[in-house]
């Protein structure tokens, strides 16, 4: 349909039926082929046998591998790229009125979003797919990399899509997506538009459902009810986190018949009642012993949450820090459990896992001060970030430069963003990234939201520890200017604040250099 010259695009509403097959797509078109979703897709079709292009508004690292294997990128967004495609794949950052969504519909294309080529790959494999408001990516990448590393037979080389990056023990990162010859795929099921829905697989985890993308789903009532609705498609289990009240909700208002087909894990102590029938893996012991470079915790599988596997616990040691990660490698190695690994295998297995990218990804050390990257986004991600950097570095001045990612979440959050900042000891918050939104949609909502908001908190000092800054790289100079010997500076935030990364480490080079001179 059409309104005005703009195409009506619905991402809930499936394309493809059950018997549809990847052969039958034609010659493939993405919009914005260089993002991290759409360039894991386009690769495994591309492995797939399947022909692919694409175009983006502009080259990256993402574009340049995918034409170092052979598929076309176009670079800028024009009418003619969409000639003769047969399927053209669109997410949810790109508008109806984008010219190759409107030429597109013009030579009837097949318009489809990319959720419904993520369920088209999973027929045919033993999908398991991850959602959450949080760790949707962190426990993703575990379950590939426990999969990778420890399984045999089938097991062995899944295929997997993940929204973002695998760090190497190397330091080098690897592409999130992967069309393996095993017989698993592991994929990221975003819940920030409701298409994942879409997606049936044998084992649906839930890592986290606290409320968030209200700008779908209106309330909190209608995004627990889309989990609800999530975890009623999973074949075989659903794994769902009980440490936040959001899941647990969910976990409550789960079906019986899909409840007894359910593990809960987490670090609650709950009466049987409270988990709707579900058997419970408890999370014991959880610590990081200063300077040990490594959280540590056991997980305590019961007799009754796997056919076969005896009651047992499981010693587990991760490099990648805090008790939210902990939850996280329970989630992947249940799952890998499920899928038929032995248990202590999986749990031995996560040790050399060294995070996804821009998850606590130290960047550099220069001059004595520690550069790391993350992308947390929403106050309860930047909480549990800060708490992990608090036990990693107990003894270093934390300094925190945040990018807000959406005005409408800033709107929405603006205090608990300021509660969860106050955790660090000098905070300065940039302008914000847009995605998809319009500043003239939200007037008045800006870094400095959350700095007003911050001027609220019973904080010592109460102010001064916490700034707006509009410029990203003016921000990067000022909190070097701040930082001392064995210090940490966290560039956090969904958008491109990763890019000062670099800038920081060169700022401290030059600032350390000229004050020794």
């Amino acid at each position: 349909m059409t309104n005005g010259g703009t195409i009506d695009l619905d991402p809930t509403i499936p394309a493809f039926g059950p018997d549809d097959d990847v052969q039958q797509l034609g010659r493939m078109h993405f919009i914005g082929i260089g993002g991290a979703g759409m360039s894991v897709l386009a690769e495994m079709l591309h492995a797939r046998g399947v022909e692919v292009g694409g175009s983006d508004r502009e080259a990256n690292a993402k574009t340049q591998r995918l034409e170092s294997l052979g598929i076309s990128v176009a670079i800028g967004q024009a009418a003619a790229n969409v000639e003769g495609a047969r399927t053209v794949v669109y997410s949810s950052a790109i508008r109806g009125d984008n010219p190759e969504i409107v030429a597109a519909h013009e030579q009837g294309s097949r318009i489809v979003h990319r959720s419904d080529i993520l369920a088209l790959l999973m027929h045919g494999k033993r999908a398991v797919t991850v959602a959450g408001a949080h760790g949707k990516t962190t426990t993703s990448s575990l379950l590939a990399h426990i999969l990778v590393t420890a399984g045999t037979g089938a097991l062995a080389d899944p295929s997997y899509a993940i929204g973002g990056s695998i760090q190497r023990p190397d330091g080098i990162s690897s592409d999130g997506g992967h069309a393996g010859s095993g017989d698993v795929l592991v994929a990221e099921a975003d819940e920030s538009d409701g298409s994942f829905l879409k997606y049936h697989p044998d084992v649906a985890i839930i890592t986290h459902a606290e409320a968030d993308h209200l700008d779908h789903y209106h309330d909190e009532e209608h995004y627990q009810a889309a989990f609800v609705e999530y975890a009623g498609h999973a074949h075989d289990r659903v794994i769902i986190s009980i440490d936040d009240d959001g899941a647990l909700g969910i976990l409550q208002a789960l079906d019986p018949s899909v409840a007894a087909r359910a593990i809960a894990y987490g670090t609650r102590k709950l009466a049987a009642a409270e988990l709707n029938g579900a058997a419970f893996a408890r999370i014991e012991a959880e610590r990081e012993e200063a300077g040990s470079g490594e959280e540590r915790f056991t997980l305590h599988i019961p007799g009754d949450a796997f056919d076969g596997v005896a009651d047992t616990r499981v010693p587990v040691a991760l490099r990648i820090p805090g008790a939210h990660n902990a939850r996280n490698a329970s989630a992947a190695i249940l799952a890998a459990v499920q899928l038929g690994l032995e248990a202590h295998a999986a749990a031995a297995s996560v040790l050399d896992f060294a995070g996804a990218a821009r998850r606590f990804q130290v960047r550099g050390y220069e001059k004595g001060v520690s550069v790391i990257d993350d992308y947390a986004h929403h106050p309860t991600e930047i909480r549990a970030l800060l708490e992990a950097a608090r036990r990693r570095y107990p003894q270093a001045g934390i300094h925190v430069l945040f990018q807000p990612h959406l005005f409408s979440r800033t709107k929405y959050f603006a205090h608990e963003f300021a509660e969860a900042l106050s955790l660090a000891d000098d905070v300065i918050v940039s302008g914000i990234y847009p995605a998809r939104e319009r500043q003239e949609d939200f007037p008045g909502i800006g870094a400095s939201s959350i700095v007003s908001a911050a001027a609220e908190l019973p904080h010592e000092p109460p102010t001064g520890w916490i700034r707006a800054v509009e410029d990203m790289h003016t921000a990067a100079q000022m909190i070097v200017m701040r930082a001392h010997h064995d210090d940490v500076i966290l560039t956090v935030g969904a958008g491109d604040i990763t890019d000062m990364d670099p800038v920081l480490l060169h700022a401290l080079q030059a600032h350390r250099d000229a004050c020794e001179a």
